[in-house]
């Protein structure tokens, strides 16, 4: 072979090599440099951008597409100790000249973290209105999304600013009572009674307790490599203080039934949506809503967990879409009439 050819070889597949070499090193040494490199190529495949909102000294950080039009635009709010990319997996399946925005709820990821704030559940509820005052997203009612704490928070925020909304999504949220004790909460209670309660079970600081609530948050067995499983707990660990926090914050007497204490003031159309499997908070949650709000409606998914938005974000997506379409169509009647 000539010895030009063979060089051109060698340095084609040496330029192979090194961003192949650099991927397996990020694996095996930084995976959670991975796991943010993921979200930011998500994040712009899908087309969301990443902005901030400043109320007096305190920073929002969200991520928004498209524009407001003629229909609601819609605001997710995440969970506890996740962050606003957990929504990507639902935004995969909207459409794209829908507008949506995705906050980092107070406390998390790039939203301000202050130990003066409030992080009761209306304290939360109080912020994200700060929030849609910032970037005027209330010019026009708009629909509001939340799940577990989001959810909690979602609905608290539809109670006190209802001239705010048009319409609610509750996925398996928080603040409810429950006659039946999940399998989280029989965790929580031996914890307390061997005065462990610092080992909250979501709040995972090694990849077997990363991997314990995945199984406790998912009814699908997702499959996930050790390292990633210490990729995600790398990029918790330097929080964890603050969820714990966080956590006996939102379960203290002021927050546990926040929801449970406003539901009765929700006068907006309400659509809840509940994993028929989840053992964090008891599907029949999404009856006690039911007899509460008056119009109401709610979807119970066979074989799915607490992480609803996660295990089935194409059934999630499209409920939320024909639940905006009844909504809109009820409208046009209306008007009609």
């Amino acid at each position: 072979m000539d010895p030009d050819v063979l060089n051109m070889f060698v340095i084609a597949g040496g330029t192979l090599a090194i961003p192949i070499l650099a991927f397996v090193a990020s694996f095996l040494l930084w995976p959670s440099a991975l796991i943010r490199i993921y979200y930011w190529y998500w994040r712009r495949a899908l087309g969301m951008q990443v902005r901030y909102a400043n109320y007096d000294d305190y920073q929002f950080c969200y991520s928004y597409r498209g524009r407001p039009g003629y229909r609601p635009s819609i605001l997710m709010l995440h969970g506890f100790s996740a962050h606003k990319d957990m929504w990507l997996s639902i935004v995969k399946f909207l459409p794209k000249n829908l507008h949506l925005v995705c906050v980092d709820m107070p406390g998390h990821e790039g939203t301000t973290r202050s130990a003066l704030d409030d992080y009761s559940i209306s304290g939360q509820a109080k912020r994200i209105h700060q929030f849609v005052e910032c970037i005027r997203l209330n010019r026009r009612p708009f629909h509001l999304v939340g799940t577990s704490m989001g959810g909690n928070v979602a609905g608290v925020y539809a109670a006190q600013y209802p001239e705010d909304i048009c319409s609610l999504t509750l996925i398996c949220p928080a603040g409810l009572p429950s006659a039946t004790d999940t399998k989280f909460i029989k965790q929580l209670r031996e914890l307390q009674e061997s005065e462990r309660i610092d080992r909250i079970p979501l709040i995972p600081s090694t990849p077997e307790e990363m991997a314990d609530m995945l199984k406790l948050c998912s009814y699908v067995r997702f499959k996930v490599p050790q390292q990633i499983l210490q990729g995600l707990v790398d990029v918790r660990i330097p929080h964890n203080d603050f969820y714990r926090k966080l956590f006996l914050e939102i379960v203290d007497e002021k927050s546990r039934h926040s929801l449970h204490e406003n539901m009765s003031k929700i006068k907006a159309p309400t659509q809840v949506i509940w994993g028929k499997q989840d053992q964090v908070l008891d599907v029949s949650g999404a009856s006690v809503l039911a007899s509460a709000i008056p119009d109401c409606h709610v979807y119970i998914l066979e074989n799915c967990g607490h992480s609803v938005v996660v295990e089935r974000p194409r059934k999630t997506a499209n409920l939320i879409l024909e639940f905006l379409a009844l909504l809109h169509s009820m409208d046009n009647n209306k008007k009609q009439a």
